[in-house]
């Protein structure tokens, strides 16, 4: 049975991977409307950058970040429009919400249920008061924490709106016997290149066996589609394709293999040896996470769905009616060619990245 392509989906895979809607479409048609080997393929193509244009989202609201020393915390409260998360009342509850996140432990349930400062009544009611009173639909979409028994959990803000308020928000547990104001100043500059770098795990050994074979096996396709590696064998090609793996994958997506970005040079691994080096302590990273706004949260997509089908070929069908339009009168040509220059240099509306 032939799967439905919508405009929905085309849309959803053009979100994902940033490819052209036409390629998207063919994508979706070729893997009957399978989404992730839609990704694979247009990966394998060249016509997909999935990494990097994940993710785009739409959602407003804030990221709250909070660190008391051995503890620390992130939580994402959303709101319909970025006027809502520009105003103090908000503004105020999510940094009230944050400051429970420690205690709560990651568990939104938890924190959901904790007992909101200065009131009688849990955050979630706190919250449903704020959309009485706002006027407009708001939540708690999730929360993470991180403890230490040893050295400290450094956070950072990025795109601050307020005092531990912004729209990238990062906690990153140090662990080490170093000095505390030296492990402190390194781990906030280290959540700040996990802010900007967009890792999804410490080491190597933390991805999922299924995620590197998937990776490798398009690294192959790649070197097999590439004509200059006409003719060699499949040992050679999965060879080179191991090297990119490691280089390029790995390079992306481990911490402690990127590209220290505040130093440009050296790897995180190398900057944490140089650390050690002036605490006088070993230091081991534990852990870390990431909150970028609305990470995820899909778009509003009726126009959208307007300019797929416009793509695919509806318009074609309107264009004998237009052909049999009347023309305009030359007094109302240039205001109307003025208004449509204007409506398509609109800008559409990333909000990573982990």
């Amino acid at each position: 049975m032939t799967t439905n392509i919508t405009a929905a989906m085309v849309k959803d895979l053009r979100d994902k991977t940033g490819a052209g809607m036409m390629d998207c479409k063919n994508a979706l048609a070729e893997t009957g409307g399978d989404m992730d080997a839609a990704v694979d393929l247009l990966r394998k193509k060249g016509l997909s950058k999935a990494a990097k244009k994940s993710d785009r989202v739409a959602a407003q609201g804030l990221i709250g970040v909070v660190s008391t020393g051995k503890a620390g915390a992130l939580v994402e409260v959303n709101s319909e429009t970025d006027f809502v998360a520009r105003n103090d009342q908000f503004q105020d509850m999510v940094q009230k919400i944050a400051s429970l996140a420690p205690a709560a432990g990651g568990v939104l349930a938890n924190l959901l249920a904790a007992k909101y400062p200065g009131t009688g009544h849990t955050v979630e009611a706190q919250v449903k008061d704020a959309i009485a009173t706002i006027g407009e639909n708001m939540g708690v979409r999730r929360t993470a924490a991180l403890t230490v028994k040893d050295g400290i959990v450094a956070a950072y803000i990025h795109n601050k709106a307020a005092e531990g308020l912004g729209k990238i928000g990062v906690v990153v547990a140090v662990e080490g016997l170093g000095d505390n104001a030296k492990l402190t100043e390194f781990g906030r500059q280290l959540a700040m290149h996990i802010a900007a770098a967009n890792p999804l795990v410490v080491n190597v050994e933390d991805l999922p066996k299924e995620v590197i074979d998937r990776e490798r096996a398009i690294y192959v396709e790649q070197a097999k589609q590439d004509p200059k590696n006409a003719g060699k064998s499949d040992e050679i090609l999965a060879k080179a394709s191991e090297g990119r793996l490691r280089k390029e994958f790995f390079g992306q997506a481990v911490l402690m293999q990127q590209i220290y970005v505040l130093d440009g040079k050296a790897s995180v691994a190398e900057a944490i040896k140089q650390a050690e080096k002036e605490s006088g302590e070993p230091i081991k990273i534990t852990g870390f996470y990431r909150f970028a706004l609305g990470e995820g949260i899909e778009k509003k997509q009726e126009d959208f769905a307007a300019e797929v089908a416009k793509t695919v070929g509806a318009a074609a069908q309107s264009a004998p009616a237009a052909a049999a339009a009347p023309a305009a009168a030359p007094a109302k040509e240039e205001p109307k060619k003025a208004a449509d220059a204007k409506k398509e240099g609109k800008p559409a509306s990333k909000g990573k990245k982990k």
